[in-house]
């Protein structure tokens, strides 16, 4: 991997590198990456999906590397970690006034005010005294409700030359900081912002290397998915203030009041065609918070008065957001065909603490990533699941590079999959169906459990799912059975491991997040083919897009996204050498149906078995050998 990492980056081609468990990944493109920045005295940026990633990369990998090259090369290798703004506290608003960031929802709960102001003493206390501003040294953490009370977004930020803190800003000393560093650790919504914005985040570079790249497509998708809510556009009424005449800006109270009503008013799920009354309100959110914008005048008038100019830039913020959201919404209908569409508009119905919203996104990011990040430097994507079906393709052509100047390579494993794990599916079961687990599954998972002793991690498709299994079997087993949302993720985890007998039941964070070597891990039970939900917004209308074009939309969607969690959630399995176990796939398909093949190359190349007795027997003695 080290030697085809540096090829990319001398050839200046495209490398997508799927590289297992225990590879040592990081070691093989960091490098290269070190030498590219010593030889170029240009940094090289590394993009992750996860904090737990960046921070290994920041607290282990890289300070042991510059220590052992540091006396080969010029200079010990240099590293720093960026995040977005907001993660960062700015001092200027911290000492300064600043327009109201409380929903109004929350100020008629005193249970919450009372504890979200708990949490903004805290903070200013620690900001007192803290040398990063970094939202994560925040330990335990604070809601995102009082942390909004010490933060600016990027197009808030009055920049670091107009503003009074701007010589003693967080964010800037943390980029200038970058600047400076061989290596720059990010993750993949700032690289994402960076690609796509109109201002640079991230120091100039030309060399990227996206770690965790199978999460690459959505969290872009996440990065430029837009949101209209009446709480947004309330909160643009409220920074307006008094900044213009009162009738505008009632102007757009009353509009925000019309989607109120209407949002409440209709189901939720994907607007396919956008009804009038629905189109009428849009255009009248448009229109008003232009007319808004307009009165605000010149965006750069009381420039020398940091706090109008403070004020003035989050009413711009919020109000540019309010419309350019409502144009985008209005822009994604009046296609010819469903084939010219690129955007899906949908209704989030909300939850207790959030209210309805109209979502849009885009129906593919292949066009952005390949012009935005693709065509201006050398990129490296790696993960332990990238050949979906066996091939690179799938994920080649979300990312753009379909037709691009791109190799892809599968640098193997450490371990010996066929002598260290069975992939048994039961074959025998029914289809799941919609009405929860059968009884049938019920009884099979029991007495795989029972066979292993505990030991077993329980992968499930929905929360309904693993809260109803954990809650029928508890009685029946006779080892601890935890559940996600028990407690903390963390915590529950860190009791699964240090506990063998102990079964942890979960959904998707599960799926890619849990790393237990050794014996606590013996079983991982996956209940059924991770297909999105049929009534998704997104993935159905992107299933409905490739098909209209000509293409299969559910083998390049559904198909592609069951094949990349069921090769995360298998590889869960082994996570160290001696590690050893069982996958029980309870959903037959994986044995009978027409894309069975496609799914099973997804996997690693674990024994294969649909004979339900012999992964019992094998969890048995593996139950009795000795630790």
């Amino acid at each position: 991997m080290v030697r085809a990492v540096q090829k990319a980056i001398d050839d200046d081609e495209h490398l997508a590198v799927q590289a297992g468990t225990g590879t040592g990944k990081s070691l093989a493109y960091l490098v290269p990456s070190i030498r590219h920045a010593m030889d170029s005295d240009s940094p090289v940026v590394i993009s992750t999906a996860t904090i737990a990633l960046q921070r290994q990369l920041v607290d282990r990998d890289l300070p042991r590397l510059s220590a052992a090259l540091g006396k080969e090369l010029p200079h010990e290798p240099t590293f720093a970690i960026l995040k977005g703004r907001r993660n960062y506290l700015c001092r200027y608003k911290a000492t300064a006034g600043w327009p109201e960031e409380d929903e109004q929802h929350q100020l008629f709960d005193p249970r919450e005010v009372s504890a979200t102001g708990r949490m903004v003493q805290r903070i200013q206390e620690w900001a007192e005294e803290t040398e990063t501003g970094d939202r994560d040294e925040l330990v335990p953490g604070v809601s995102e409700q009082a942390w909004r009370q010490f933060s600016v977004s990027a197009q808030e930020c009055l920049g670091a030359t107009r503003c009074p803190s701007g010589a003693e800003c967080f964010a800037e000393m943390a980029r200038a900081r970058a600047g400076e560093v061989d290596v720059v650790v990010t993750n993949h919504a700032l690289l994402a912002i960076d690609a796509m914005g109109d201002l640079p985040v991230l120091p100039e570079h030309d060399v990227v290397v996206v770690d965790e790249a199978h999460e690459l497509v959505d969290r872009v998708t996440s990065v430029v998915t837009g949101e209209l809510s009446d709480t947004s556009v309330m909160l643009a009424v409220r920074r307006v203030g008094r900044l213009i005449d009162q009738p505008v800006a009632d102007q757009l109270m009353e509009a925000g009041e019309d989607l109120k009503a209407l949002l409440a008013a209709a189901p939720p799920g994907r607007i396919d065609d956008m009804p009038q009354v629905l189109g009428l309100t849009l255009q009248l959110i448009r229109d008003t918070a232009w007319r808004c914008i307009t009165a605000m005048g010149p965006r750069n008038a009381d420039k020398d008065d940091p706090d109008k100019a403070g004020q003035r830039k989050a009413a711009f913020t919020a109000l540019d957001e309010v419309h350019d959201t409502a144009v985008r919404m209005l822009d994604a209908y009046g296609h010819a065909s469903e084939s010219d569409r690129a955007e899906v508009v949908w209704l989030d119905s909300g939850t207790d603490r959030r209210p309805p919203s109209l979502r849009v996104a885009p129906l593919t990011v292949a066009g952005m990533l390949r012009d935005k990040l693709f065509g201006e430097r050398t990129v490296v994507l790696t993960s332990a699941t990238l050949a979906l079906g066996g091939t690179f393709d799938a994920l080649a052509a979300q990312w753009g590079l379909a037709d691009g100047k791109w190799q892809g390579i599968d640098v193997g494993s450490p371990f010996d999959h066929p002598r260290a794990g069975i992939l048994y599916v039961a074959k025998h079961l029914p289809q799941p169906g919609r009405d929860g687990l059968p009884q049938q599954y019920l009884d099979e998972i029991t007495e795989l459990i029972e066979a292993a002793g505990g030991r077993t991690l329980g992968l499930f498709s929905s929360m309904r799912a693993a809260k109803a299994a954990t809650e029928a079997l508890r009685d029946r087993l006779d080892v601890p059975l935890l559940c996600q949302g028990d407690d903390s993720t963390m915590l529950l985890v860190k009791q699964f491991a240090e506990d063998e007998p102990t079964c942890l039941f979960g959904t998707l964070s599960l799926w890619q997040g849990v790393d237990v070597p050794g014996p606590s891990l013996r079983l991982v039970i996956i209940d059924r083919v991770p297909f999105p939900r049929p009534d998704d917004p997104l993935t159905s209308a992107r299933q409905r897009h490739v098909a209209a074009r000509g293409g299969n939309g559910f083998m390049a969607v559904a198909a592609n996204h069951a094949a990349l969690l069921l090769a995360q959630g298998a590889g869960r399995l082994l996570r160290s050498q001696d590690d050893k176990g069982v996958i029980a796939v309870l959903d037959p398909r994986l044995a009978t149906a027409r894309y069975s093949g496609f799914l099973l190359n997804s996997l690693p190349p674990f024994w294969r078995t649909t004979d339900p007795a012999i992964p019992r027997a094998a969890l048995k003695r593996l139950a009795t050998e000795a630790p």
